[in-house]
């Protein structure tokens, strides 16, 4: 079996730290590679050695697969860890990596190929007899049979890019009257997208659980899931908070969501760490969505009930290491959830935010775990995507991990850039979260901007009233005991408002 030796992670940020510090537990060299807006980072001094491969733009760097394989090639590296986004799930780059006689720390490219595109995961999927929404079987080349479809499994529908995820290429039609409108833009945002028109139809559930399991297989067809996450709270048809176990599901549907999750990633032979997405109906019917052929985001909250470590257990397999878990060693202990904290202005339609961090202090605490790649007075870069971090709290139990949730928030300093953490805080809070009765609807049924801006305003009254009380204080009348009283009163006022912000 060969034994890596130095890793190439091809990505930047928390997940490149996230997976150098596994790499450096296990006795791993690590190499960075980075843009000129990342020559700062805490992941390119954090490496045992870095290069910078390109300009800002990511085409110009963290895509830039040549150059990539030309750093591997001069610095004697044995594996790539592609991490999340940029090419964790191009299946030509991981093909161009085992040309090149290194180790792709993921999937094969044939699993990532069969699994990138929606239309031909249900294919694979199909043959295990996985359940899946009424829909078409391919992607659509008639429109009149493809409308007779939609009329026979009744509106609405959703038209879905075959190639898509984040949301592009999605178009929900409530009536036939909407059908070529709406399909018209869904061709378009997908060929823009991914370069690929090609879309399909399937009913449309309304008020959806998005619940999705991991999965880890090997080289010697051995193949076990973590349990499920739950991570319904979206915007934009992406997770913004994410937990482990959901309450929404019985011990039975973990069971047999979880046997579904082992088969469709046995329909594609595959090794490694994946995710099996599924949505639940409100009568707890659970469909195959897609699978994910990589790490994911919100993967630490898996870790943190079962206590294994994903990134390890990927460079284990990506060695050729049979599993050392089997299914019934596994058991949930406790909760976790997470929070994902973007330059985001919440309260103006979540539209991204930058700027420089002139404030970053981060919580911490029993229970508490921050995977971030950012530090104060860094600036927040517009080419890449807006997380700043992510926050995960755990507990004994659910009521445990949302209690320290809050905390740690009110705890997150953060000033310079709008974050999505009131946001979170209102979440945590709110009584549909809170006894789980929520779904991917959340944000379009219980939020409301106002209330982070009334919280605005009544902190800027607060404000007001602070400095209004030091001076009445300044006259000879005062009492130095007051005055100490609002010194203590502003500095917490201070540090609530950074943690808003």
């Amino acid at each position: 079996m060969p034994q890596i030796r130095k890793i190439l992670v091809a990505n930047r940020g928390e997940i490149a730290l996230r997976i150098m510090r596994t790499a450096r537990e296990m006795g791993i060299a690590t190499v960075a590679v980075f843009s000129e807006a990342d020559r700062t980072s805490p992941h390119v001094r954090y490496a045992d050695e870095a290069v910078c491969i390109g300009a800002a733009p990511s085409s110009e760097s963290y895509l830039n697969i040549d150059k990539i394989l030309k750093v591997c090639e001069d610095l004697g590296v044995d594996a790539i860890h592609p991490g999340y986004g940029f090419l964790s799930e191009n299946a030509g780059f991981a093909r161009r990596v085992r040309e090149a006689g290194l180790i792709f720390i993921g999937p094969s490219p044939e699993s990532i190929e069969v699994m990138g595109s929606k239309l031909a995961a249900k294919q694979a999927a199909s043959q295990y007899h996985i359940p899946m929404v009424p829909g078409t079987p391919d992607a659509i080349d008639d429109r009149n049979e493809a409308k007779r479809i939609a009329t026979s499994i009744g509106y609405p529908i959703l038209i879905k890019a075959s190639a898509g995820g984040g949301g592009k290429g999605m178009r929900v039609v409530e009536s036939e009257a909407e059908f070529d409108e709406q399909m018209d833009r869904a061709v378009s945002e997908a060929q823009a997208a991914f370069g690929d028109g090609s879309v399909f139809i399937e009913k449309y559930i309304t008020s959806p659980k998005h619940i999705e399991i991991q999965v880890l297989g090997d080289h010697h067809g051995n193949i076990i899931h973590l349990f499920e996450r739950e991570c319904s709270i979206q915007r934009r048809h992406q997770k913004v908070v994410e937990e482990a176990p959901s309450i929404s599901i019985t011990p039975e549907i973990r069971e047999e969501m979880g046997r579904c999750a082992v088969d469709v990633a046995r329909s594609c032979n595959y090794y490694g760490a994946g995710t099996v997405e599924f949505i639940m109906d409100e009568k707890r019917n659970f469909y195959f969505l897609e699978m994910n052929t990589r790490l994911q985001v919100e993967h630490p909250v898996t870790e943190m009930i079962t206590g294994v470590d994903l990134v390890k257990e990927m460079i284990k397999i990506a060695e050729g290491q049979p599993l050392a878990i089997a299914q019934e060693d596994l058991q949930i202990r406790g909760h976790a959830i997470e929070i994902r904290v973007y330059a985001e202005d919440a309260a103006n339609h979540f539209l991204p935010d930058i700027g420089t961090l002139y404030t970053y202090v981060k919580p911490d605490g029993n229970g508490v775990r921050v995977d971030d790649g950012f530090e104060q007075g860094m600036e927040i870069p517009i080419y890449y995507d807006p997380m700043i971090a992510k926050l995960i709290t755990y507990g004994e139990n659910r009521e445990t991990a949302i209690r320290k949730m809050v905390r740690a928030i009110d705890e997150y300093q953060i000033s310079g850039v709008q974050t999505t953490l009131p946001f979170c805080r209102f979440v945590m809070q709110h009584e549909a979260f809170v006894n789980g009765s929520f779904d991917t609807n959340f944000v379009g049924r219980h939020f409301n901007p106002d209330v982070l801006s009334t919280k605005t305003d009544d902190e800027v009254a607060g404000l007001a009233a602070l400095i209004s009380a030091l001076l009445s204080d300044a006259s000879p009348e005062s009492k130095p005991v007051q005055n100490e009283e609002v010194n203590v009163n502003a500095s917490k006022w201070k540090e609530r408002r950074f943690a808003a912000h």
